[in-house]
């Protein structure tokens, strides 16, 4: 863990860190960006460029009250910088605030400059064969030891002013002391954790921290009387802070015309002068460099709304106000010893291994880059040409995604082909369902048309119910479309095509490992339509153990996935559709009283086709339209005694069966005519009898066979019954029919399975 880190849940992956960062010290992963700290060299260049605040620098508050809480000997030293941060106290009222913190003593940290003084000028008159770099900033300290090794012995061999005074403090007050230094400086933080100068600061805290310390212990700082600082009394050190302030700390005389003495500041003329000294370039005795603008006062530690030039001020006022409080009793009255002031540096440069030009290739190729025309340079990656950028891709540092253009180029590549996807799914779904609208001007149609023209804008729920194949989903269709929802996703689920565990699943999903197959998180579909509508088809048919999950998410508006325990909330709309009687379900012990009162709303219901024999031919004419274009074959018409015979017929699988007699009609035809040889068997006889001229219909052949074997067959039905002592799913099986047609047929016949139960068996 570093000082500056990486909130990952607010990275955007703007690559606006990797393009400010001076040494490219991001890493660039799937989901975010982070800083890699063995190459970070502390600027907080990133802490500024990240508009989502997803770089923020570790937090010493803590670890500063848990010291302050040890009740030791705590001294806070102020950062020579602080009257440009705290412009809005009296230094009197700031030293108050802190003892009320806890804090022992407060210390200016323009004592250490003067402290190191002595050493920095006799390093700078003695004779030098390569020029010396001043090391009291860490950030250039860093970047000289991580990126620049070849320049570490022109560092001055002295330590910094924190370290200094951190030193001398605590060979002052004995091995108890504990010191925090309180800096705009968060490479500050880096320095003090290198086993070089381990132990001379224990913390690190930066204005913005001690101001977050001052507002959590609700201290009004403006209302404090002044207390006076501790310890020895600095005079130039306070100048130390600003842009060519050393100088002025060190009594150096720099004439302007002079190339032997060089102050800098500021991220692009640190990394100008540094590269210059690299390469010898230019060669002057002693170089005062600092990475942030204008010195010290420049650091990131705490945003504040004021100008360089304005904090410059500060500093040099607090330089010429010379009556700032201090303890006179608490100043040193003799003179103590200097600590260790010497420090050595270390190469830590880590070297990535570089790619060769086959790699580079390869890359720049991945990205759409096949010649020198293709490389733009643009810089949206971070890097500051391509080839940059592909080395950093081989090394670990970046991915393909950064590239802007690349990227752009395959978005409006996909853009193209999920259009393309999308208007065939549109095509599909057309053939599939075809017009929605619900065709028919019977009296019965028109009725359940203006139902949904009632409910449909409404959330409430609806029981679409009828026999199989009379429109039901077609039904659910038209009130979603109907709805404010229309939107938003339908959802469609048969009940019976499913096993209860695969029903659970797919209707509130599941979690890892919830039983056997599942082996990832999967959403249900009562999410997926989330904030639209949800159809269950044949309700009736679900279990005991589903009706009481169903139920609960109607009341709550939450689901709980198979195997998870945390419920989701859930904006959907039901409709439910039942070619059963719920009702007797309810009496018999089958469908859950509860589920059906709340599932029975509002009810629509289905009429079948043979009591809306009049909108017949209305639909006839719809599905050969519909067949026409699903078979890419056009259709001309259907012959008279073809629709005369279809209108004498029973319909026993509604609108369902028509429209598949239709289809296979449209198949057959040869001249694009549907004839009655076109149609099943069933209608040439029905043909003929509506040729018999007079003949009551139910003195004819047809009507006298239908009546007989209805006997039959209700005879043979109460058979079964019989045999199965009224229990209705074991006739069924007896009789070798699916459950579902042995209830239509009971209906049909008005017989029901609880009227067989104290029946005998033959």
């Amino acid at each position: 863990m570093g000082p500056i880190e990486t909130v990952r849940e607010r990275c955007r992956k703007c690559y606006s860190c990797v393009r400010n960062c001076p040494v490219k010290a991001i890493k660039v992963g799937p989901e975010w960006a982070e800083v890699i700290h063995a190459r970070c060299i502390g600027c907080g260049k990133c802490l500024k460029v990240c508009s989502q605040q997803a770089k923020v620098i570790a937090n010493c508050i803590e670890g500063t009250r848990r010291i302050l809480g040890e009740g030791q000997n705590v001294i806070a030293v102020l950062g020579c910088s602080y009257p440009a941060f705290f412009n809005d106290l009296r230094p009197g009222q700031l030293v108050s605030g802190l003892k009320k913190l806890g804090f022992a003593e407060v210390h200016e940290g323009s004592t250490g400059v003067e402290l190191i003084a002595a050493t920095y000028q006799d390093l700078i008159l003695a004779p030098n064969s390569a020029p010396l770099i001043s090391s009291h900033c860490p950030t250039i300290v860093d970047l000289i030891e991580r990126h620049y090794p070849q320049l570490l012995r022109n560092l001055m061999p002295v330590v910094s002013p924190m370290v200094a005074i951190g030193r001398f403090l605590k060979e002052r007050g004995g091995p108890q002391t504990r010191v925090i230094y309180i800096s705009s400086c968060i490479a500050g933080k880096f320095e003090v954790a290198s086993e070089e100068v381990a132990g001379a600061i224990d913390l690190v805290l930066t204005y913005r921290e001690l101001s977050q310390m001052f507002r959590d212990q609700s201290l009004d700082l403006t209302r404090l009387s002044d207390a006076p600082f501790a310890g020895r009394k600095p005079d130039k050190g306070r100048l130390f802070p600003l842009s060519g302030g050393p100088f002025q700390a060190f009594d150096v005389r720099n004439d302007f015309l002079n190339p032997d003495f060089i102050s800098t500041g500021g991220a692009e003329s640190c990394l100008e002068l540094i590269r210059d000294l690299a390469a010898r370039r230019i060669t002057p005795r002693w170089v005062d460099i600092r990475f942030c603008e204008g010195g010290c006062i420049g650091g990131p530690g705490k945003n504040n709304r004021l100008t360089t030039f304005a904090k410059r001020n500060l500093v040099i006022n607090s330089y010429q106000t010379q009556d700032l409080p201090y303890d006179s009793q608490a100043l040193y009255q003799h003179e103590q010893p200097l600590p260790q002031l010497q420090r050595r540096f270390s190469n830590k440069l880590k070297r990535l291994e570089p790619p060769n030009g086959e790699s580079v290739r390869s890359i720049l190729q991945a990205t759409n880059k096949f010649v020198e025309q293709d490389e733009f340079d643009c810089g949206a990656c971070g890097y500051p040409t391509c080839r940059e950028y592909a080395v950093a891709v081989y090394q670990g540092l970046a991915d393909t995604e950064m590239c802007l253009p690349f990227s752009i180029k395959r978005l409006e590549e996909d853009r193209v082909s999920l259009t393309q996807k999308y208007e065939l799914a549109q095509r599909a779904l057309a053939q599939e369902y075809g017009d929605p609208a619900i065709i028919g001007k019977d009296p019965r149609t028109l009725d359940v048309l203006k139902l949904i023209r009632q409910v449909g804008p409404t959330p409430t729920t609806v029981l679409i119910r009828g026999e199989s194949g009379t429109g039901k989903e077609l039904t659910a269709r038209a009130i979603h479309e109907h709805s404010s929802r229309a939107d938003k996703p339908l959802v469609t689920v048969n009940c019976t095509t499913l096993t209860d565990s695969l029903l659970e699943s797919e209707l509130f999903g599941h979690k890892k490992g919830s039983f056997t197959g599942a082996i990832a998180d999967k959403k249900g579909l009562f999410e997926a339509a989330n904030g639209g509508t949800i159809f269950l088809d044949e309700i009736g048919d679900i279990t005991p153990k589903l009706q009481a999950e169903l139920l609960r998410v109607l009341d709550s508006g939450e689901l709980k996935p198979v195997g998870g325990t945390l419920p989701h909330k859930v904006d959907v709309r039901l409709i439910a559709a039942t070619n059963r009687n719920l009702e007797d379900g309810v009496r018999e012990g089958w469908f859950r009283e509860d589920l059906f009162y709340r599932l029975n709303v509002f009810t629509i219901t289905m009429p079948p086709l043979r009591s809306r024999r009049e909108s017949l031919p209305q639909l006839v004419h719809h599905f050969l339209a519909a067949a026409s274009k699903r078979l890419n074959k056009p259709i001309r018409g259907i012959e008279d005694r073809a629709i005369a015979a279809l209108m004498r017929y029973h319909w026993p699988g509604n609108i369902r069966e028509l429209q598949n007699i239709i289809e296979r009609g449209s198949v057959l035809t040869q001249d694009n005519v549907i004839r009655i040889e076109n149609l099943p068997s069933i209608f040439s006889q029905l043909a003929l009898e509506g040729d018999d001229n007079g003949n009551n219909a139910e003195n004819s052949f047809r009507g006298q066979r239908e009546k007989h074997l209805e006997q039959v067959e209700k005879s043979l039905i109460r058979k079964y019954l019989e045999e199965a002592r009224g229990n209705v799913s074991l006739a069924a099986r007896k009789a070798n029919i699916p459950r579902r047609t042995f209830y239509r047929i009971l209906a049909r016949h008005g017989l029901k399975g609880n009227e067989f139960k104290t029946s005998a068996a033959p």
